[in-house]
Protein backbone atom coordinates (compact mmCIF):
# COMPACT_ATOMS: atom_id res chain seq x y z
CA UNK A 1 0.00 0.00 0.00
CA UNK A 2 1.57 3.68 -1.05
CA UNK A 3 1.78 5.96 1.23
CA UNK A 4 -1.35 8.30 -0.20
CA UNK A 5 -3.56 5.23 0.35
CA UNK A 6 -2.36 4.43 3.76
CA UNK A 7 -3.44 8.36 4.56
CA UNK A 8 -6.52 8.65 2.73
CA UNK A 9 -7.66 5.43 4.72
CA UNK A 10 -6.56 6.52 7.91
CA UNK A 11 -8.60 9.76 7.03
CA UNK A 12 -11.15 8.02 6.41
CA UNK A 13 -10.84 6.25 9.88
CA UNK A 14 -10.59 9.28 11.82
CA UNK A 15 -13.55 10.66 10.25
CA UNK A 16 -15.22 8.00 11.21
CA UNK A 17 -14.11 7.74 14.63
CA UNK A 18 -14.28 11.13 14.92
CA UNK A 19 -10.28 12.45 15.87
CA UNK A 20 -10.32 15.84 15.07
CA UNK A 21 -6.72 15.76 15.29
CA UNK A 22 -5.71 13.33 13.16
CA UNK A 23 -7.51 14.10 10.83
CA UNK A 24 -6.89 18.03 10.73
CA UNK A 25 -3.16 16.72 10.41
CA UNK A 26 -4.11 13.91 7.40
CA UNK A 27 -5.96 16.06 5.53
CA UNK A 28 -3.16 18.85 5.82
CA UNK A 29 -0.47 16.35 4.86
CA UNK A 30 -2.50 15.09 1.71
CA UNK A 31 -3.34 19.55 0.87
CA UNK A 32 0.84 19.55 1.37
CA UNK A 33 1.26 16.61 -1.28
CA UNK A 34 -0.90 18.21 -4.12
CA UNK A 35 0.98 21.74 -3.50
CA UNK A 36 4.39 20.10 -4.11
CA UNK A 37 3.04 18.03 -7.12
CA UNK A 38 1.07 21.03 -8.41
CA UNK A 39 4.63 22.92 -7.64
CA UNK A 40 6.86 20.47 -9.29
CA UNK A 41 4.44 20.17 -12.54
CA UNK A 42 4.72 15.67 -12.16
CA UNK A 43 4.12 13.27 -10.11
CA UNK A 44 5.71 12.59 -6.74
CA UNK A 45 8.73 10.02 -6.07
CA UNK A 46 8.70 8.20 -2.78
CA UNK A 47 11.78 11.16 -2.18
CA UNK A 48 9.11 14.13 -2.87
CA UNK A 49 6.87 12.30 -0.14
CA UNK A 50 9.30 12.03 2.38
CA UNK A 51 10.37 15.88 1.79
CA UNK A 52 7.12 16.69 2.86
CA UNK A 53 6.60 14.40 5.78
CA UNK A 54 10.19 15.68 6.90
CA UNK A 55 9.28 19.48 6.23
CA UNK A 56 6.10 18.73 8.36
CA UNK A 57 7.65 17.23 11.26
CA UNK A 58 10.18 20.27 11.18
CA UNK A 59 7.60 22.70 11.51
CA UNK A 60 5.83 20.82 14.68
CA UNK A 61 9.35 20.40 16.40
CA UNK A 62 10.35 23.71 15.39
CA UNK A 63 6.71 25.23 16.77
CA UNK A 64 7.08 23.21 20.19
CA UNK A 65 10.62 24.59 20.86
CA UNK A 66 9.14 28.13 20.80
CA UNK A 67 6.04 27.55 22.36
CA UNK A 68 8.03 25.89 25.48
CA UNK A 69 10.20 28.77 25.66
CA UNK A 70 6.89 31.11 25.56
CA UNK A 71 5.29 28.51 28.30
CA UNK A 72 2.50 27.88 26.45
CA UNK A 73 1.97 24.35 27.76
CA UNK A 74 -1.21 23.88 25.73
CA UNK A 75 -0.01 24.54 22.16
CA UNK A 76 3.07 22.26 23.23
CA UNK A 77 0.84 19.45 23.72
CA UNK A 78 -1.22 20.03 20.62
CA UNK A 79 2.10 20.26 18.41
CA UNK A 80 3.38 16.89 20.06
CA UNK A 81 0.18 15.32 19.48
CA UNK A 82 0.75 16.66 15.93
CA UNK A 83 3.68 15.59 15.75
CA UNK A 84 3.38 11.97 16.57
CA UNK A 85 0.78 11.56 13.60
CA UNK A 86 3.26 12.90 11.47
CA UNK A 87 5.94 10.24 12.85
CA UNK A 88 3.90 7.50 12.27
CA UNK A 89 4.40 7.80 8.36
CA UNK A 90 8.12 8.79 8.45
CA UNK A 91 10.73 6.18 8.18
CA UNK A 92 11.73 4.35 11.04
CA UNK A 93 14.65 6.91 12.20
CA UNK A 94 18.06 6.23 13.19
CA UNK A 95 19.73 5.61 16.80
CA UNK A 96 21.85 7.54 18.07
CA UNK A 97 24.32 4.34 17.94
CA UNK A 98 23.67 3.86 14.23
CA UNK A 99 24.00 8.05 13.67
CA UNK A 100 27.53 8.25 14.88
CA UNK A 101 28.81 5.29 13.13
CA UNK A 102 27.73 6.63 9.81
CA UNK A 103 29.06 9.91 10.89
CA UNK A 104 32.27 8.55 11.70
CA UNK A 105 32.51 6.55 8.40
CA UNK A 106 32.28 9.76 6.20
CA UNK A 107 35.15 11.78 8.49
CA UNK A 108 36.81 8.42 7.58
CA UNK A 109 36.32 9.19 4.23
CA UNK A 110 36.81 12.83 3.54
CA UNK A 111 39.82 13.26 6.36
CA UNK A 112 37.95 15.98 7.64
CA UNK A 113 39.78 17.58 10.67
CA UNK A 114 38.64 20.95 11.46
CA UNK A 115 35.13 22.51 11.17
CA UNK A 116 36.16 24.58 8.13
CA UNK A 117 35.33 20.97 6.46
CA UNK A 118 31.69 20.92 7.96
CA UNK A 119 30.14 21.45 4.60
CA UNK A 120 32.15 18.43 3.06
CA UNK A 121 30.78 16.58 5.61
CA UNK A 122 27.29 17.47 5.73
CA UNK A 123 27.49 17.28 2.31
CA UNK A 124 28.70 13.36 1.95
CA UNK A 125 26.52 12.75 5.09
CA UNK A 126 22.82 14.03 4.41
CA UNK A 127 22.03 11.86 1.76
CA UNK A 128 22.59 8.76 3.50
CA UNK A 129 20.64 9.94 6.54
CA UNK A 130 18.06 11.81 4.29
CA UNK A 131 14.43 10.99 5.82
CA UNK A 132 16.22 8.78 8.55
CA UNK A 133 17.29 11.50 10.99
CA UNK A 134 17.07 15.06 11.84
CA UNK A 135 19.09 17.77 10.51
CA UNK A 136 19.56 19.56 13.98
CA UNK A 137 20.75 16.51 15.52
CA UNK A 138 23.02 15.12 12.38
CA UNK A 139 24.44 18.66 12.66
CA UNK A 140 25.07 18.68 16.15
CA UNK A 141 26.97 15.01 16.39
CA UNK A 142 29.40 16.64 13.51
CA UNK A 143 30.00 20.04 15.16
CA UNK A 144 30.72 17.74 18.81
CA UNK A 145 32.94 15.50 16.74
CA UNK A 146 34.64 18.31 15.09
CA UNK A 147 35.59 20.11 18.44
CA UNK A 148 36.70 16.76 19.52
Amino acid sequence: MSLTDKISKDTIVAMKSGDKVTLGVLRMLKSEFKYKQIDSGRDLTDEDYLAVLNSAAKKRRDAIDSFEKGGRDDLVAKETAELEIVNKYLPQQLSDDELEKIVAEVFAETDASSPADIGLIMKNLMPRVKGKADGRKVNEIVTSKLKA
